[in-house]
């Protein structure tokens, strides 16, 4: 503890703005060239669209040359070392994940001691035994440059699927490890890529979902077709694997599989693009030890009305999620004997909270509910009757429920802001949640509070924010206030754990996530709020919790950082075009900022259903007037920005990024530095543990050489 104190003081005692706001940047040179589209009669400038051919010679000198930029300017703050230094040391705590158990019970699940690059998959016979190491990423990878990025043990513990991915790409192989020798099966699945692995109960094989192989070259860039759901058989080629479902007349549509716990059943999820709405189809596989994979799937929900999520089966008996005529969720169950929509029995019905996730052990059905965005757990029995609630540590986040119907036990993790994830195991005798493998906490959360306040937004909507600090700080509008937030494809934003956000508290800063609507933490209406034509509700709300920090003296303008990812990249370009005045540093990571071509690369044209797309006259409408790419105007001052992508990324390509930070670059209208960081072996959400506490050392020493320390 001594030691805690002496560094968190000597960090914010010394660390003051090097980098003086009248240094301006020099930039590599970006080549403007006379590229254009006519959008429904408008004609939209695309100067940059040579950036988009990320092979390119042209391209890669270009990012060369700003990677040495930013990282010059960078190495000119000679506190980066002492915060990845103390980054460091947070980081460095042993943690597990929430474990999956066998019928048998045994128990699969990853830990990591701390600051290994990847967390080992291991196993053990109990709760409290030895734990055996199954799977070490570290030794198929010791630079961390390829991610273990899923992985699931058969229902016997024989044999684990895992898949990898280079530089945790979204494109996987599967390979097949034999728990007991330790050495892999020669199967390896190619071209994977949002899929599952649902193992029949036989472990004898498992349905995944691939798309057909393409072209080497342009793996990470292309758009994606014709997914489809295959069977594959341990010890035979893939070229032999089982065609279970496609549907060539929808062919940007996703497909996967999922089994029962009793292995009689599959289920088939078709849905189009990134839309939370779906169609779902059983497969009856008949003797879970000799299951027929081939059996014609039976079609449950062929509408695309709602969300349909099977929860688990009790014999014939089918436990549902829904947000059909139920925006917060109901459960329902569907008897097979009578599948029919006007059959369907409401087990739970929807309440005023949001449910967030169901679980179905062989006693009760856990349901998740978010209050206000924190999380409730409640017991029912399978006929619906309120068995009590599970005692939580306190106000905070369920951020995972691993259950199986052969137990009453079960294992969640909680979190929140000031509580590093951990595990519990629930006793449903002893109404008791028992510690599984508890961290070893690196900072003493006393020292720390969270509060949770509303900011309301521009039309009256309560925003929810979770403000987080260092006990007792002044409210005088003097501390560097660092705001995330997403706001988009129904994800919700609770309270979460991050040795990155406790080490902005540690430098003396306030840390501040805000839940949008486009999320779906108020249910399904909350998402629909923010989505489509209706997205500049999020934008709004964002802006709406910037003021409120700086009304209520958190904060000042001249001290808010403002960060998101990937849809909250979008976020934050959206929000800095819009209101540049507001923020001081705006840090957009891996954003979709190209709002009108995003759905001409890999997976984009699936976001369409969130979105809208330009192709569609009224969505170029609303999509024009907030894609950050193209709300740039030139000789605006616009916040301190650093910009990041990665360049394994076939999410959202880095051409988002590269045009973004050309055109803000040439349009700044002040000396506010404009900077572009580019991760190399990296991905959309991928990074090992060093080049995680790398990066939030650059982003964090970028933002605090700006915003200073009083």
């Amino acid at each position: 503890m001594v030691r805690f104190l002496s560094g968190t003081l000597f960090l914010a005692a010394t660390l003051v703005p090097v980098m003086s706001h009248a240094q301006r940047v020099a930039y590599p040179p970006s080549r403007a060239v006379d590229v254009s589209d006519d959008y429904h009669g408008t004609r939209v400038l695309d100067p940059f669209r040579w950036l988009e051919d990320l092979g390119s010679d042209s391209t890669k000198a270009w990012v060369g040359a700003q990677h040495a930029v930013t990282t010059q300017w960078l190495a000119a703050f000679p506190m980066r070392d002492r915060i990845r230094a103390r980054l460091t040391e947070l980081w460095n705590y042993p943690r597990v994940s929430v474990p999956h158990r066998l019928s048998n019970g045994v128990l699969f699940h990853q830990r990591n001691s701390g600051l290994q690059k990847q967390a080992e998959i291991v196993a053990r016979s109990a709760p409290g035994t030895p734990a055996r190491l199954i799977l070490d990423p570290n030794a198929l990878s010791p630079d961390g440059s390829v991610a273990v990025s899923q992985w699931l043990p058969s229902p016997d513990g024989r044999h684990l699927a895992y898949a990898l991915s280079e530089g945790g790409a979204d494109w996987q192989d599967v390979h097949i490890r034999q728990v007991r020798t330790g050495s892999d099966l020669p199967d390896v699945l190619r071209w994977v890529r949002f899929s599952g692995l649902s193992w029949t109960r036989d472990g004898k094989g498992f349905f995944y979902s691939r798309y057909p192989a393409r072209d080497e070259a342009n793996r990470l860039s292309a758009s994606l077709e014709h997914h489809k759901l295959y069977y594959h058989r341990l010890g035979t080629e893939q070229s032999e694997d089982v065609l279970v479902f496609e549907r060539p007349d929808l062919p940007t549509w996703f497909v996967f599989g999922a089994t029962s716990d009793d292995g009689r059943f599959a289920f088939v999820y078709l849905s189009q693009g990134a839309d939370a709405r779906n169609r779902l189809y059983v497969i009856p596989l008949g003797d879970p030890l000799a299951p027929n994979v081939t059996a014609t799937p039976i079609p449950l929900v062929e509408t695309d009305d709602g969300e349909y999520t099977i929860v688990g089966n009790i014999g014939q008996r089918l436990f549902m999620r829904t947000d059909l005529d139920a925006p917060r969720r109901r459960v329902v169950a569907v008897d097979l004997s009578s599948p029919a929509r006007a059959s369907w029995q409401t087990v739970i019905k929807e309440g005023e909270s949001a449910i967030a996730d169901i679980a179905l052990t062989s006693a009760a059905l856990v349901v998740h509910r978010l209050v206000d965005v924190t999380s409730e757990l409640t017991l029912y029995t399978p006929e619906g009757k309120r068995l009590g609630d599970v005692a939580l540590p306190g106000p905070g986040t369920v951020a995972s429920i691993s259950a199986s119907t052969d137990v009453s036990t079960f294992y969640y993790a909680f979190t929140s802001h000031l509580t590093p994830s951990t595990v519990y195991r629930y006793d449903a005798r002893a109404k008791q949640s028992v510690p599984f493998d508890p961290p070893r906490l690196a900072f003493d959360p006393a020292l720390y509070e969270t509060r949770r306040v509303f900011a309301p937004s521009r039309d009256g909507t309560r925003v929810p924010l979770f403000v987080s600090s260092r006990k007792g700080i002044a409210r005088d509008g003097s501390h560097p206030t660092l705001l995330y937030a997403y706001g988009g494809f129904a994800v919700n934003i609770p309270p979460t754990f991050s040795p990155a956000t406790l080490g902005w508290m540690d430098l003396g800063g306030v840390f501040v996530t805000a839940s949008l609507r486009g999320g779906s933490e108020y249910g399904e209406a909350w998402h629909q709020a923010g989505m489509l034509a209706r997205k500049q509700n999020v934008f709004d709300d964002f802006i709406a919790a910037a003021e409120y920090l700086v009304a209520e003296q958190w904060t000042s303008a001249g001290k808010l950082v403002i960060n998101g990812g990937s849809n909250g990249g979008l976020l934050v370009g959206a929000v800095m075009t819009q209101r540049p005045e507001l923020f001081a540093v705006a840090i957009p990571q891996v954003g979709v900022l190209d709002m009108l071509r995003y759905h001409r690369f890999t997976g984009g044209a699936a976001w369409a259903t969130e979105y809208g797309s330009a192709d569609e006259p009224d969505a170029f409408a609303w999509l024009h007037k907030y894609s950050p790419l193209h709300r740039v105007v030139k000789g605006t001052c616009y916040p301190a920005t650093l910009i990041t992508t990665a360049d394994h990324d076939d999410r959202v390509v880095p051409s988002h990024s590269y045009k973004f930070a050309a055109t803000l670059q040439q349009a700044q209208g002040c000396d506010r530095p404009v900077l572009l960081r580019v991760e190399t072996q990296g991905s959309h959400g991928y990074r090992p543990t060093d080049r995680q506490i790398a990066e939030y050392s650059d982003l964090w020493a970028f933002a605090w050489s700006v915003v200073g320390h009083p």
